[in-house]
This record gives structure tokens, sequence and C-alpha cells, in this order.
């Protein structure tokens, strides 16, 4: 029994080792911002909360209310970029708060599900580091410009 249980817990290390050493890609903002311009074919999985997500986001981007992507319900979200890829090939571009642990969980995430890592990238910094806030979309500026074409105007 106490062989057995040094051999898991020595497993288990490994494990966590091998985790700390996971390289992951990552896309600086002036690369990403180039690939927007270009309309470069890529499925930007959003990975923020709703109320994030409302806030600011990338325009056609996959909203998966995931974050902090750490449960089976919270990976499970992330299914649609999933089906996008396995459709189209394009590369996938993780968008997180910050790009940090979310972000390379949704990495992991995407990679056991098929997803090559020569086609995943995670934006560094995420939204909150984006230095040209003016290519943001949120759903306010959204409404505006819907019912500015619809003919209405509302007050900003």
């Amino acid at each position: 029994m106490k062989k057995l249980t040094i051999i898991t817990l020595s497993f288990i290390g490994l494990l966590n080792v091998a985790a700390i050493f996971q390289s992951f890609n990552f896309v600086s903002p002036a690369d990403f911002k180039q690939w927007i311009e270009a309309d470069k074919p890529m499925i930007i999985v959003d990975i923020q909360d709703k109320a994030a997500f409302a806030s600011q986001h990338f325009p056609g981007s996959i909203e998966t209310n995931s974050f902090p992507v750490k449960s089976e319900a919270e990976k499970k979200r992330i299914d649609p970029a999933v089906a996008q890829f396995k459709k189209t090939g394009n590369d996938v571009v993780v968008i997180c708060p910050r790009g940090g642990g979310g972000a390379k969980r949704c990495y992991s995430y995407l990679r056991s599900q098929g997803v090559p890592e020569d086609k995943l990238y995670i934006l560094k910094g995420g939204v909150d580091k984006w230095p040209h806030k003016d290519m943001l979309v949120s759903r306010s500026k959204q409404l505006r410009k819907n019912n500015m074409v619809n003919g209405m105007s509302i007050a900003a």
C-alpha cells in the first residue's frame, strides 16, 4: 500500500512538472492588429465573462463566457470554437482578460480537442493590455450602430 501511494504521488508530481513546462504560442498585439486589418481567416475565442464581453470584444469573436476555464462546464462552452476549427481549419486565437491562466487552460483544452499547436495562439496581455481600444466592439456601440442603420438615432 505504501509503495502504491509513493508511486501515485510521484506520478502526480510528474504531471505537475510537465504542466509547468508546457509551451504556449502568443501573438503580440501588433501582429494581431495586422491579422485583423488584413482580414486573415481566424477563429477568435473570447473567454471573458458575460459582462466583460459586453463591455469590449473583438468583432467576430465567439462568446464563450468560459473564464476561468477550470470546470468541465466552462470547458464545454469552448466546444463551438472546436467545431468551427474542424469545419474551417483556420488559426485559433484565445482572448481573455489578461492572457494568463484562463487563456492557457483554454489553449490546453483546445489542444486536447484536436486543434494543433501550430494553429493556436493566445493574445499577449489579453483585452486589458490591448492598445487599440477603438478596434473593440461593445454591445452599446453595436446598438447605436444598428439603430443608425435602421434610420433611428438614440442619445449617446
